[in-house]
């Protein structure tokens, strides 16, 4: 029996955006999908600028006080009203939480 080496691993990476828990209304859950890929892709590396863009956009369109983290890697619990929660993950593992709150 021949040692045939270390075994690749196959990562399965998604490339679409992977909604994991939302309770929005669906007009604003995918208005808001769309702003976030947008955001997203525009300031590909900078999560700050991402997360910046879409916060005043959501406070301009829906009224604040709208709260948005952008990253990799955290974890999340968070009191807010009732729906207007969105937890996704966009192009494989940077995950965007937006909710709103008092």
């Amino acid at each position: 029996m021949a040692d045939e080496g270390p075994k690749e691993v196959e990562v399965k990476k998604h490339i679409y955006p992977l909604v994991k828990n939302s309770d929005m209304p669906e007009e604003m859950r995918a208005e808001t999908l769309e702003l976030i890929v947008t955001a997203c892709e525009k300031f590909l590396g900078n999560n700050e600028l991402a997360a910046k863009l879409i916060k005043e956009t959501m406070d301009k369109k829906f009224g604040s006080p709208w709260n948005v983290v952008v990253g990799e890697g955290f974890g999340f619990e968070v009191t807010c009203y009732l729906r207007n929660l969105l937890y996704m993950f966009v192009g494989g593992n940077l995950a965007v939480v937006i909710w709103k709150c008092a």
